[in-house]
């Protein structure tokens, strides 16, 4: 077992392969956060709750409870009650009172992990997972909220979510409900948050954690390009390979907070959840609200350990695609090739020339349908338009696998055009504030999925389409942000229950698409990177990264995309140059290398490349190919980022069982009087011969490891190279 409980100490003990989680009772029954760190093997460490010193319990000194819970280590703490710190839930009753009080009432142990209703949630057998449940209540409130742990043991990971339930007999509003608290004494903590804009999502960055709260959050219906549902506390001086590091990362797709608060007694409360922004939601009797999960990892080798944390655990308990491990078609999409002007005969050239260099599907993006040929139009009028797709969508489809190609799809459901059919007939499906103008983004409004008419309106656009031809592949995209937050299904005390209830009605969309068509390979996109979130890869295993294709941005995305996420989860893409976001260029072979960290396909005009760059296609197609597999299932390893002193970018994908490793290496500038770089390698058998593919070359793991290897010979900008090293069976040097 991996979940225990000392009831002579009231002492929860839950551990992974590498580290414990400790939860303590009082006598009053407050739930409190005691450890989180390196396993341990006994039940100790009770006193870290310090409940004998002053102000003691409310049992021992009631006039002082204030001061008690305002520095006690909460394990999900409750607001109104006089801890003034940052709360995880705030209750507000019929009289408009706003309090909560959770005290501990029983607790259940199993083996294997359930799913929480209408939302994406990791999973894992009885052998994978065990899961402890505490039930707290809230006696004035007749409230009971059910705090779910879940112990990952082989991954290092515990995730957690929260059951609020309604066991009185009024009419209760949540306020704010969070998914996870950790309360620590501060270790002069950093943080580390992803942020961004649009065309460069997930920059890393790095800063102290000083008194008062700091945060990232969203309230723009989606996580955003701006911020990210991650946050990461770290001791000072935290590399990739020493130094601790306290994580969280949200499962959900919409509004979030992550925030980390340093008190006045030197304590620091990192919480994560739902933004409380626009959120309330009516819990009548007898109802339940469930929280999204978080994940949590905590690593004392440094970020490095924690990244292959998170990347192990979504492989493996969160991705159910069939693609997860399956060798996946690399495409061509037509939209920077063609953009809206694109016809059959124009998707049928690039699908020749396509095929003729090992490319395996066509995509077709935006513009195939109602009166789509510029942005201001058409969404929800999901009609093929004949006078492009001469022949129907069905022909087209035909006349490319005929080709030899798979074919694929782009779709916007969620959106509708002040011109279009849709909106002409259903003004009312948008979400809108009734009397007042709607804010139009990207010259289009929000469909109001909260309701079934229009959900089931999306979802059969889709699938319509879907049925009627052999599609393999769709790329699911949204646009812009929600705002001027109305609907016309909700009551008036219910409006801001929107945010939430859009976000389960996304899911519910792409349950039954994935349900209904379980051979699709499903990509989501927002706009670029603004929903890559662990609930979007509950149902597809991979995201556009960003509408940035440019190999030297993409270093910086990609970073830090891949601290969090396995590499084959972003979608990236080969594109054309000057490239049309920066108008950098950069050689052909480094945008494949680059991409390579990812999905890999192409985004450009194939027939109107020049041909020294059309001839590295099928060199590319079969790079991907031969190491797709390692890519898909293999360790990755943050060597260097261009971001620090020195101008060049360096990752590696080691194999579990140590048969191989991937190096890639980018020289962002070239630097005179230069000389060779040395470069430590990770995760090789210390006392194991590698070879160095295409050599004569042969390394012990351990030299690679402390000597390093040298990069020689890479001269001028935006220049890479790959290393492949294999491990060496016997002595004789072969190349």
């Amino acid at each position: 077992m991996r979940i225990h409980y000392d009831e002579k100490n009231r002492l929860f003990k839950l551990d992974t392969d590498h580290t414990t989680y400790l939860i303590g009772l009082t006598p009053e029954g407050y739930l409190g956060h005691v450890y989180y760190g390196r396993r341990i093997g006994n039940f100790g460490g009770a006193y870290r709750l310090r409940i004998e010193e002053a102000p003691f319990t409310p049992s021992v000194n009631q006039r002082e409870k204030s001061a008690f819970l305002d520095y006690f280590p909460m394990e999900y703490p409750t607001g109104g009650i006089g801890d003034y710190r940052e709360s995880c839930l705030n209750v507000r009753n019929e009289q408009g009172c706003m309090g909560a009080e959770l005290l501990y009432l029983s607790h259940t142990m199993e083996k294997g992990k359930p799913g929480l209703p209408g939302l994406p949630a990791s999973f894992g057998s009885e052998e994978e997972v065990e899961t402890l449940r505490i039930i707290c209540e809230d006696r004035v409130l007749g409230l009971k909220a059910e705090l779910m742990y879940s112990v990952f043991a082989a991954e290092d990971v515990i995730t957690r979510s929260v059951k609020i339930s309604n066991e009185g007999k009024e009419n209760l509003r949540l306020e704010k409900v969070y998914s996870a608290c950790l309360d620590m004494d501060n270790e002069d903590f950093e943080m580390i948050t992803l942020h961004g804009a649009w065309a460069r999502e997930r920059h890393i960055q790095r800063r102290k954690v000083g008194y008062g709260k700091q945060m990232v959050s969203s309230f723009k219906g989606e996580p955003g390009h701006q911020e990210h549902p991650f946050l990461a506390l770290v001791t000072p001086d935290t590399t990739q390979e020493h130094g601790e590091v306290y994580a969280m990362n949200f499962v959900y797709s919409g509004n979030f907070i992550a925030q980390a608060e340093l008190t006045q007694f030197h304590q620091v409360r990192m919480v994560m959840g739902i933004h409380s922004e626009e959120f309330c939601w009516k819990l009548s009797p007898g109802e339940s609200f469930y929280a999204p999960e978080a994940v949590l990892v905590y690593s004392s080798e440094g970020l490095g350990k924690m990244t292959r944390s998170f990347h192990d655990f979504y492989r493996n308990h969160m991705i159910r695609s069939p693609y997860k491990y399956k060798s996946r078609p690399v495409l061509i999409n037509n939209w920077e090739a063609t953009y809206f002007d694109f016809d059959t005969e124009k998707l049928l050239a690039i699908a020749r020339e396509a095929k003729a260099n090992g490319i395996e599907m066509l995509v077709m993006d935006d513009g195939w349908f109602g009166k789509r040929n510029k942005d201001d139009s058409s969404l929800g009028d999901w009609e093929v338009n004949e006078e492009k797709i001469t022949g129907g969508l069905g022909e087209l489809v035909r006349k490319v696998n005929e080709i030899g190609l798979k074919f694929g799809i782009w779709f916007e459901p969620e959106m509708i055009s002040p011109d279009s059919n849709l909106y002409r007939k259903h003004p009312d499906w948008a979400i809108q504030i009734g009397g007042r103008e709607n804010t139009q983004s990207r010259a289009q409004y929000v469909l109001d999925l909260s309701r079934c008419e229009v959900r089931d309106y999306a979802y059969e656009c889709v699938a319509k389409i879907l049925r009627s031809a052999p599609i393999a592949y769709v790329k699911w995209d949204m646009n812009r942000q929600l705002s001027n937050l109305g609907s016309a299904r909700l009551a008036p005390d219910q409006q801001q229950e929107l945010f939430h209830r859009y976000v389960l009605a996304l899911y519910e969309m792409q349950e039954r698409l994935v349900t209904e068509f379980p051979d699709l390979l499903l990509e989501n996109c927002s706009g670029g990177g603004a929903r890559f979130d662990p609930g979007m890869l509950y149902y597809s295993p991979q995201i556009w990264c960003s509408d940035d294709t440019d190999a030297i941005e993409r270093l910086r995305i990609q970073e830090g995309t891949a601290m969090i996420y396995p590499i084959s989860t972003m979608g990236a893409h080969v594109s054309d140059c000057p490239n049309h976001t920066v108008g950098r260029t950069t050689p052909f072979a480094t945008r494949g290398q680059v991409a390579l960290a990812g999905t890999f396909g192409y985004e450009l005009d194939i027939t109107k490349i020049s041909s020294e760059d059309r001839a590295q296609i099928p060199e590319q197609v079969a790079m991907y190919h031969k190491y797709q597999e390692l890519m898909q299932k293999g360790d990755y390893y943050r060597i260097h980022s261009w971001n620090d002193e020195k101008p060049y970018d360096c990752w590696m994908v080691a194999a579990k069982d140590g048969s191989e490793a991937l190096v890639t290496y980018v020289q962002v500038l070239g630097q005179p009087n230069e000389r060779s770089r040395i470069i430590s390698l990770k995760g090789l058998l210390p006392d194991t011969d590698y070879r160095l593919e295409g050599t004569k070359e042969v390394y012990r793991g351990d030299e690679l490891e402390n000597c390093g290897f040298l990069v020689r010979d890479v001269r001028g900008d935006f220049q890479s190279r790959l290393y492949h090293f294999v491990k060496e069976e016997n002595n004789n040097l072969t190349i």
